[in-house]
């Protein structure tokens, strides 16, 4: 399976554009590049049923966690103009690429 590049980065503003968290938003906390997906803090959460692993001091019950969404249905929040916005690349004088809003040509890398 080729490895796509999502324009999502770990710790990236981020908003739910499709699905049932639609709306919805925050911070990316993981992002899965082999299975084009993001962990988002806050959205899609599920409920697990762990086993009680005393050796490993795992309490056992129903947990609840934040599940992987489709990196398609999230979209970069620009910090400069504040609006959900699709991500273009530019290439600088001292030859950095930055990720800029396509929107606003806000850089959205600090």
């Amino acid at each position: 399976m080729s490895r796509l590049q999502t324009p999502v980065r770990k710790n990236d503003n981020v908003r739910v554009v499709a699905g049932k968290n639609r709306g919805k938003g925050g911070r990316v906390l993981k992002v899965l590049p082999d299975k084009n997906r993001v962990v988002i803090e806050g959205v899609n959460f599920i409920k697990r049923h762990t086993r009680p692993n005393p050796r490993a001091n795992v309490k056992g019950g129903i947990v609840e966690r934040e599940a992987p969404i489709h990196a398609s249905n999230v979209q970069v929040v620009c910090p400069e103009c504040g609006v959900p916005t699709r991500i273009g690349r530019q290439l600088l004088e001292d030859g950095r690429k930055v990720r800029v809003c396509r929107k606003c040509d806000g850089a959205v890398d600090k």
